[in-house]
């Protein structure tokens, strides 16, 4: 049977979102049902409206999500039905080629339902193999991580997407470790993640960097030891008089732009490591001499989803989160409802918002 729920649709590139009645079948094999309580706005939702992801419209939005299972397929044992889960893009397959190796958190075979959620009749392509701008949803099992049910909605769907990239970004493909200083680049959502996720860590000194003022006092609010405004200074000489003359041990940047990245590169240390986790577009490079490369050292890193793996990670930052060690809460700077989407990438765009929340 098919339930006919409200979703966010982008039906062409460009043009504004609707809420619109689709439909969402029930599990089948492998597959799960849930009911959405709450979902982030993420900049992701906005490149798939702008055709910036592919062109497979039309698209059901929204992925950074939590919510409860209302029913699973006949052959799912976990998640079950009643469960609290954070949705996720990595449902590991555990036989790539990454997963026979130990790696999963690399997994390149990722699974999604295979049953279409349909906008009359015709399938959607749900954001990242999700879209939760919805009142339901459809799943892979694998994508649907059970967690303690105290935390808020709100504040743990989040780690769904951006706010576990820039925890992860810290915490596991930087490697920061007691004592290490670091320097985030860009202090947004994804940026006051990898603050908070360094402060996790040990960090002696987190050094935020922005063009934004107000950002910045955010990124103290989050763990920031010091702050430098870019639009002022030099960011690579004032990293490097913080650190003694030498450079931060981790660069994190969480912009994506050849510039930033440039600038994280040279305010290493020597033998530090760039960790790359701002989305770029397509058509940017980068454009570093290959002695700089070679005589620095250190590691160069982009970060996939934070290298996270959710069936690990999402329960331990939860419990984290509920005792008070990590601020979940803080990075939701509005709640709003489902249609309020459209407005809400303005907002984000314009960056007056870390994130806003839709909540069902």
């Amino acid at each position: 049977m098919a339930h006919e729920v409200r979703g966010v649709v982008a039906a062409a590139k460009g043009r504004p979102v609707t809420v619109e009645t689709i439909e969402v079948p029930d599990p089948g094999p492998g597959e799960a049902l849930v009911t959405v309580q709450a979902c982030g706005v993420c900049h992701t939702d906005l490149h798939y409206r702008e055709g910036g992801i592919n062109d497979e419209f039309p698209f059901l939005l929204g992925h950074e999500a939590a919510g409860v299972v209302e029913a699973v397929g006949p052959d799912v044992t976990d998640p079950a039905p009643g469960d609290f889960v954070i949705l996720n893009w990595r449902a590991v397959c555990g036989e790539c080629r990454a997963c026979r190796r130990g790696r999963p958190w690399y997994c390149f075979a990722t699974a999604n339902a295979t049953q279409p959620m349909t906008l009359d009749g015709r399938p959607l392509s749900p954001a990242l193999g999700i879209g939760a701008f919805a009142e339901k949803t459809l799943v892979a099992a694998g994508q649907a991580t059970k967690v303690d049910a105290r935390a808020r909605p709100e504040a743990a769907g989040l780690l769904g997407c951006g706010v576990m990239a820039g925890l992860g970004a810290a915490l596991l493909t930087g490697e920061v470790g007691p004592g290490d200083s670091v320097a985030v680049f860009g202090c947004g959502g994804v940026g006051d993640a990898a603050v908070a996720g360094a402060r996790l860590a040990g960090a002696a000194r987190i050094i935020a960097v922005d063009l934004d003022a107000a950002k910045l006092d955010l990124a103290t609010a989050f763990g920031a030891t010091d702050t430098v405004n870019a639009s002022e200074v030099d960011p690579v000489e004032a990293i490097r008089a913080l650190t003694g003359g030498h450079g931060a041990d981790v660069c994190i940047e969480a912009v994506g732009h050849p510039e930033v990245m440039e600038q994280a590169f040279y305010a290493r240390d020597l033998a530090g490591t760039l960790v790359q986790v701002g989305v770029p577009n397509p058509d940017m490079r980068i454009d570093l001499a290959m002695i700089d490369f070679f005589g620095r050292g250190g590691r160069l890193k982009p970060s996939w989803y934070g290298d996270c793996l959710p069936t690990r990670d999402f329960p331990l930052l939860i419990d984290l989160y509920l005792q008070g060690r990590l601020d979940l809460d803080r990075f939701v700077s509005e709640t709003i409802p489902l249609d309020g989407v459209e407005e809400a990438f303005g907002r984000m765009e314009r960056g007056e918002v870390l994130r806003s929340v839709v909540v069902l």
